[in-house]
């Protein structure tokens, strides 16, 4: 352990979140009596996640530079036949940079919330909600073992329900919330499996003794079955990844997830939560590699995800849902890296994603506040003139999203696409067909958004429907021009902007191709040659953005964005007329594939049918009526039979018995013949 490291100090870290979550949910609310007022409950709140920043980054900077590392356990729950249950923390480079991730966009969030949530009833609430998901996420990313990787896996499940569910008035909101809850479920039943499996067969929740008996455990079969018990445990625990993580067909829930309000868009569905698949697996690493079968399944999934979820964000309106399956897309580009045994790349795009989309997700929740709460963008259309702070940041953000070259997202995205084409696993071909076609589908949709909201034609006064303030008494905004958000608001897009444009550029070196997470991911360069190839390519930031301005990417990106000015600028009549033309295609984009409509009308229908008939059938008439009903029934008609025999006549037990003789000697006699 590193001198330089001290426990009080990473204690600090995730205790500080809880202790403002604490503050601001019991004493700033109705259950504590209301004692502290909004402005004290969001200095709490702020506070406690900036401190939190502080300490991140100085343990970051001391794990970079000088080398620090920290894994040891804080405090032993139980021992259960030689199975230990413990909290502790792995402090190295993956999970200081998370560290770091999490609580940066933690704070612009808590500070965007001051102006986002201001007329809001459950003010105090929402600050206590965001804070306590920032303590249950270090908890995930700061854990040195299974158990308490479980505990956060379950604890930002249970915020991210509260905070989808915050207008639990609306029924959409409650509906959404219950979805997340119940899709996270499934995936959550595959994960535990998968620890289970560790468990048992390896005998420790620890990482590191887990991680040592890899080797063991490859030369295992499952039980009764011909799978190597490797690769089940891997998938197991990648199903998981695939709820929390949003990827096909667990994907469902995060579109309807926009129902909470913006701010948790940006901190749980694109910076945070959705990345603790992403993180997970890439902490799995030296498991994984020991199952090319697991890594191939993961890159087909991460390639449909990326590729069909990114076909849907092409028809979407609602400004947050286009930025919601942009998400999705992109979370397909992380898990297609992780297939590749690209983990340090996927891991690279996750720390970019992270600052991009939530700097997306915050300048669309600006443009709705300086739209009146509209989210239509076909009602929008230039709103540049009068929001140029958000317009800036949110093109800004857009550019990175598509992955232009010196910004951030170029970096990651570029890698990705690289990493899965030098890979040589089963499934790889389609993966990157996927990612490539991708580059097109997301400068399309990106900049369909962004011209449809910042440039052309006002279109504002135009909306059919009249324009009411869902959130703030229902007045009526419908001839209101639009208007800069207030500084609490744009100072957060200012920031994130700042490393959307320039930490790609800055850390790829050490991410990718330096000692940065030396020792925490494990890649067999022989069968995984991945990143080695792209080692062989890479010659500097610098070279590598000249170099893309020639590479296929670039190209697709930059016929997505022509496509989109042109369809939406210049001919904005070509839409329609595609949409005509096109409709089976659209319809099928519209219902998301209908999987919703299998969800609901076979999967629950019929898991709905099999619990009514084992209700009725196995409950009512099987252990009721038979087994509980059934032997009472017998039990009184033997009871009514034998009961006639007890007369109290004597003379009735006299002939019984020499019936009885009659009988024995009958059967003596009959043995004896």
């Amino acid at each position: 352990m590193s001198q330089t490291l001290s426990v009080s100090s990473l204690l600090a870290v995730p205790l500080l979140p809880l202790a403002g979550a604490v503050f601001a949910g019991v004493f700033g609310t109705a259950f504590g009596g209301n004692w502290i007022g909004r402005r004290l409950s969001h200095a709490l709140t702020i506070l406690s996640v900036f401190a939190a920043f502080i300490l991140s980054a100085t343990t970051l900077k001391s794990v970079a530079i000088d080398g620090a590392r920290f894994n040891e356990t804080l405090y032993t729950w139980m021992v259960v036949g030689g199975l230990k249950m413990e909290v502790g923390f792995l402090i190295d480079g993956l999970s200081a940079m998370m560290m770091c991730v999490v609580t940066f966009v933690s704070l612009m969030v808590h500070i965007y919330t001051i102006g986002y949530m201001e007329e809001e009833d459950g003010y105090n609430r929402f600050f206590s909600y965001i804070s306590l998901f920032t303590f249950a996420m270090l908890m995930l990313v700061m854990s040195n073992n299974m158990l308490q990787l479980f505990f956060g896996w379950e604890a930002v499940g249970l915020v991210s329900y509260l905070l989808i569910g915050f207008y639990y008035n609306k029924p959409s909101a409650t509906h959404a919330n219950m979805k997340a809850f119940l899709v996270n479920r499934v995936g959550d039943f595959g994960f535990i499996l998968g620890i289970g499996l560790v468990a048992a067969y390896a005998g420790t929740l620890n990482y590191g003794e887990a991680f040592a008996k890899g080797d063991e455990l490859a030369k295992l079969t499952l039980p009764g079955t011909e799978w190597m018990l490797v690769t089940v445990i891997c998938i197991c625990l990648f199903i998981g990844a695939m709820g929390k993580s949003a990827q096909f067909p667990l994907h469902v829930w995060l579109p309807d997830s926009m129902e909470g309000p913006t701010p948790i868009s940006a901190l749980i569905h694109a910076a945070t939560m959705v990345t603790a698949g992403i993180f997970m697996v890439t902490r799995m690493s030296p498991l994984f590699e020991l199952s090319d079968t697991a890594l191939s399944f993961i890159m087909v999934i991460g390639g449909i995800t990326a590729l069909f979820m990114g076909f849907l964000g092409i028809i979407q309106n609602d400004i947050k849902r286009v930025v919601a399956y942009s998400t999705l897309s992109q979370l397909g580009y992380m898990t297609v890296a992780l297939g590749a045994s690209a983990y340090s790349v996927a891991v690279f795009h996750l720390m970019t994603h992270a600052f991009f989309k939530a700097l997306l997700f915050l300048a669309a929740g600006s443009v709705i506040l300086g739209m009146h709460h509209n989210q239509d963008i076909r009602w929008m259309g230039g709103v540049r003139k009068y929001m140029p702070i958000t317009w800036i940041t949110f093109l800004l953000g857009s550019l990175a999203l598509i992955g232009t070259p010196l910004f951030s997202g170029f970096y990651s995205k570029d890698s990705v696409i690289e990493a899965v084409h030098e890979s040589h696993l089963a499934g790889a071909g389609f993966a990157y067909f996927a990612v490539l076609a991708g580059v097109f589908i997301t400068a399309f949709y990106s900049f369909r958004l962004y011209f449809l909201v910042f440039h052309g034609k006002e279109r504002f006064d135009q909306n059919p429907e009249t324009h009411h303030d869902e959130h703030h008494g229902g007045h009526d905004v419908h001839h209101q021009k639009p208007h800069e958000s207030p500084w609490v608001v744009t100072v957060p897009l200012v920031l994130l902007a700042i490393p959307s444009v320039v930490i790609g550029f800055i850390t790829i070196q050490p991410m990718l191709f330096g000692d940065f997470f030396q020792g925490v991911i494990t890649v067999n360069l022989e069968k995984h040659p991945a990143m080695e190839e792209l080692a062989k390519l890479f010659h500097g930031p610098v070279q590598m953005a000249l170099h893309g301005l020639t590479a296929a990417p670039f190209w697709l990106a930059l016929a997505g964005v022509v496509t989109a000015y042109y369809m939406y600028l210049v001919n904005p009549a070509l839409p329609a007329a595609v949409k005509r033309a096109c409709m089976p295609v659209y319809t099928l984009l519209e219902n998301k594939y209908y999987l919703d409509w299998f969800n609901e009308n076979v999967l629950a229908r019929g898991a709905r049918m099999l619990g009514t008939g084992l209700w009725k059938m196995g409950d009512q008439k099987v252990i009721d009526g038979t087994l509980v009903n059934g032997s009472w029934k017998l039990v009184a008609w033997v009871s009514s039979i034998v009961r006639r025999l007890q007369s109290g006549y004597i003379y009735h037990y006299a002939f019984g018995m020499i019936i009885g003789v009659f009988v024995l000697m009958t059967y003596f006699v009959w043995l004896n013949k």
